[in-house]
């Protein structure tokens, strides 16, 4: 479902990436929060014990849809994605290795070598950006994505650790993040208004990926190392290319689908079972 984000957003052109990404999770980190409002009622004490935490996930998750909306909108869907989404794996295994002290393991590292050139060689294939400069702007945002993601997902997996039910755990960061959102959706969200065309879009980007995909993430998280379960999402800039090169028109070479065959080597590599526990093994 992530996949299918960036070229939604195509169907909007006249609408900002700001906008879209304040739509999206937005209303979708709402959405969240309601379905779990009775979860983090019953655990409002355990989560005002860790508010420090809560509110630096917030913050990232409110950020996020900002910068990879804006990359994909600058950079291409396929580069926006690839680096976003991408560079979230060695991020999320950094902030483990710094926060947690978190052994890195050989087969994460192993996968990870397969995944990111599966994605050198991904985002070599195609581009939307017309310049150089428009390149580097949108290369840069999605670092800038890559971080936040990688950050609120290990708050979340951190408050799961702590005992705090999955659901009430994404709740409470993704509801607080789609709160500081919609100041942004106020000012400038009038331009889903233009057209049945744009509100398809913002109401699919909310419900769908960011509302029902967010759920399952939560789900994965309460179970796997954040470090697992963001790599295994390398797989949405796989269906983000597809889909741009079909229905968009990014051109996909042979040597971009020898990136897609090394991506999902790097996702058999990294969710294969072993004995041993480190970074980017399950728990």
């Amino acid at each position: 479902m992530w996949g299918t984000t960036g070229v939604t957003a195509t169907f909007a052109p006249d609408v900002s990436a700001i906008a879209i990404g304040a739509m999206a999770m937005g209303i979708g980190g709402i959405l969240q929060a309601v379905i779990a409002v009775s979860s983090i009622k019953n655990q409002a004490s355990a989560l005002r014990k860790q508010w420090r935490w809560v509110l630096l996930g917030a913050l990232a998750v409110a950020v996020y849809p900002l910068a990879f909306y804006a990359s994909m909108r600058v950079a291409g869907v396929t580069i926006g994605t690839v680096v976003s989404i991408g560079s979230a794996p060695i991020l999320s295994v950094m902030i483990e290795r710094v926060m947690d002290k978190a052994r890195i393991s050989v087969k994460w590292l192993i996968g990870a070598a397969l995944g990111l050139l599966g994605m050198f060689l991904l985002s070599n294939t195609s581009s939307g950006a017309d310049d150089g400069a428009s390149m580097l702007v949108g290369v840069a945002l999605g670092l800038v994505a890559g971080l936040m993601y990688a950050l609120y997902s290990w708050v979340a997996r951190r408050l799961m650790q702590g005992g705090i039910p999955s659901r009430a755990a994404m709740g409470v960061v993704f509801g607080l993040g789609g709160v500081a959102l919609l100041p942004v959706l106020v000012l400038i969200g009038g331009q889903f208004l233009a057209s049945w065309g744009n509100a398809a879009v913002g109401v699919y980007m909310a419900l769908g990926p960011m509302f029902l995909g967010y759920v399952c993430f939560g789900y994965a998280l309460a179970r796997i190392k954040a470090s697992v379960a963001i790599t295994i999402t390398l797989v949405e800039p796989v269906i983000a290319a597809v889909l741009a090169a079909i229905i968009v028109g990014e051109r996909l070479s042979s040597f971009g689908w020898v990136g897609v065959g090394l991506i999902f080597a790097c996702l058999v590599c990294v969710t294969w079972p072993t004995g041993k526990q480190g970074v980017g093994q399950s728990s």
